[in-house]
């Protein structure tokens, strides 16, 4: 059995180290004309900052691969025929598959701007993008980045990390407030601002400037026809499955490649998963499409299994996400609307200083816990999940909550703050029953597992 696997991210690298685990004699072929090796993708920033090498975030030394019997070869996949099993490459070479897994990831948007092809323009996506920023940053003064987001938030401090000046042209009212409730989108716009960020926002992009050389030079503002100066334009508004290249295979696809729950395509043999999969029957409040670590890395084990003959369908669990907004450090667990519907109900809290912030979401009627959004703040994964799946009611939760805190024992504890809050709010008296700390939050979970 030859499985050949499309893309060396998370999804991709997954699936043949499941592959491999789960069968000692399937040839295995990864393919990626991005680097030859696999490494972190969100570690892109580090390298630039100069906290990491590129060596320091592949998670596996060179010789692993071999060891383990993946071949990898670095090359470009022009396209895919499913009727004759074989891949064209950009070196003008043929290669056949009994199985193909599909793992290419995600592309950065281009809504067509004059100039988005130009010279000093890049997403930040893949290493080439880190690259095209390193290569064009001695004589950088100013960069306009467009649109907002966790990789607009990214490439706006790396930029600053080398003292260049950032501008944001972000469409919305408030920062990222189509996902982020509206007291934590204030918060981080805020956050934004202060730390000497030009941040537009309501704007959109009209055109990139460019010169003679087609290098960009510029932007304008398509409201205010303003022009800005600058020697590079970084595009993040948002990213969209990279799959141009079976567009006219046969391969079924809408916005992303389509597969069934067991991650197949409408060819039995030819699989999908990560950024560019795009499930054709999501499970009840999850989305189609999953731009995120951590369902990647679930796709590329079930696909393995589904591979081996192990039927397993594709359970992405219990929503999660966490990211950094600048010094403000960001996790979501669960329910967490940017608008919350009429059947829920929220608590949140906020630090006086504007950068930490707790909310916790529950159903109106039941009063099962929901959903939490932590800015600046850390709260424990297990716990989070724990109470999220046995559908806590929210005041255990909250005489639970000091449990979950996960910040380092000499950190100031809020929980006590948000149980007061909620207490005058209904009238009631609801008590801290536990103590902070590791070993109290293991002792609750192996009750939980027990139970």
């Amino acid at each position: 059995m030859h499985t050949v696997i499309i893309g060396n991210g998370i999804s991709g690298i997954t699936a043949a180290r499941w592959l491999r685990k789960l069968d000692s004699n399937h040839r295995i072929t990864v393919i990626s004309s991005e680097t030859k090796h696999f490494y972190s993708r969100t570690a892109l920033m580090y390298i630039y900052m100069g906290h990491m090498r590129f060596e320091d975030t592949k998670p596996y030394e060179d010789w692993f691969w071999s060891k383990n019997r993946i071949e990898l070869i670095q090359d470009h996949v022009l396209s895919v025929d499913p009727v004759k099993n074989t891949l064209s490459l950009k070196s003008n070479s043929t290669l056949g598959y009994d199985k193909l897994i599909i793992a290419t990831g995600s592309k950065s948007n281009k809504f067509g701007w004059p100039g988005q092809d130009a010279k000093r323009v890049s997403g930040l996506y893949h290493f080439q993008d880190l690259e095209m920023m390193e290569n064009n940053s001695e004589n950088l003064n100013r960069a306009v980045i467009v649109g907002g987001g966790l990789i607009g938030i990214e490439m706006a401090e790396m930029f600053k990390s080398r003292g260049k000046d950032v501008t944001m042209i972000v469409r919305e009212s408030s920062y990222w407030n189509n996902v982020l409730p509206p007291e934590e989108s204030n918060m981080i716009s805020r956050h934004i601002k202060d730390h000497h960020i030009d941040l537009k926002l309501g704007v959109n992009l009209q055109e990139i400037k460019t010169n003679e050389s087609d290098e960009a030079i510029g932007v304008v503002i398509k409201e205010t026809q303003e022009k800005i100066d600058c020697q590079y334009v970084g595009l993040t508004a948002g990213v969209s499955p990279n799959i141009d290249f079976i567009r006219e295979s046969g391969i079924k696809i809408n916005r992303g490649i389509l597969v069934n729950e067991f991650l197949q395509t409408n060819y039995p043999n030819i699989y999908a998963v990560g950024d560019c999969a795009e499930q054709q029957n999501a499970r009840p409040g999850r989305r189609p499409i999953e731009a995120i670590w951590y369902t990647g890395r679930i796709m590329g084990e079930t696909v393995a299994y589904n591979i081996c003959g192990s039927e397993v369908s594709y359970d992405p669990g219990i929503w999660f996400n966490s990211a950094k907004f600048l010094d403000i450090e960001y996790q979501v667990y669960g329910f967490v609307p940017n608008q919350l519907p009429e059947t829920h109900s929220t608590l949140y809290w906020e630090h006086p200083d504007g950068t930490k912030a707790i909310r916790l979401n529950y159903e109106r009627v039941s009063g099962a816990i929901a959903g939490f959004n932590l800015m600046g703040i850390r709260y424990r994964h297990e716990v989070c999940e724990s109470w999220l799946k046995q559908k806590t009611h929210i005041e255990d939760v909250l005489g639970n909550l000091a449990l979950a805190n996960f910040d380092p024992e000499f950190f100031k504890s809020y929980e006590e703050d948000v149980i007061q809050m909620y207490n005058k709010r209904e009238n009631k008296e609801i008590r801290s029953k536990q103590k902070r700390g590791l070993n109290a939050a293991l002792n609750f979970l192996r009750k939980t597992i027990k139970s």
